[in-house]
């Protein structure tokens, strides 16, 4: 299956993930989509990343930089995979590449030793 364009263009995506219990959980993220693939970024202590690592599902549309999804946007469904320490660098550049803020900040913290918090890559596929 391919990512559909509108999800592609969008600024964010909302990913779901699912509690133990089923519950959905949206999160609007930052993404880069490359063939079947997306690939995001997240703190590595986030709800999300627990959730993930319980359960691999996860659901994306396209959404505004405060989750809200248009109406009538498509959903489609993927698997996320975290990606080891030695990825992660990798992943934050990509993201880098494509968001202006991400590149500002990624500099000016290899540039001044800022210690960032734990961060770790997740990639999608659908």
């Amino acid at each position: 299956m391919s990512i559909p364009a509108e999800i592609i263009a969008s600024k964010q995506i909302s990913l779901t993930t699912f509690r133990k219990d089923g519950t959905p959980v949206p999160t609007a993220v930052w993404h880069v989509a490359s063939g079947d693939t997306i690939t995001t970024v997240s703190a590595a202590a986030a709800g999300k990343v627990k959730r993930i690592r319980n359960n691999p599902r996860v659901e994306i549309t396209a959404c505004d930089v405060r989750g809200n999804v248009p109406p009538g946007a498509q959903t489609i469904a993927g698997t996320a995979v975290l990606l080891p320490d030695s990825q992660t660098d990798a992943a934050r550049r990509l993201l880098e590449s494509r968001y202006v803020t991400a590149r500002i900040g990624g500099t000016l913290a290899r540039l001044f030793h800022i210690k960032r918090p734990a961060a770790i890559g997740i990639v999608i596929t659908v």
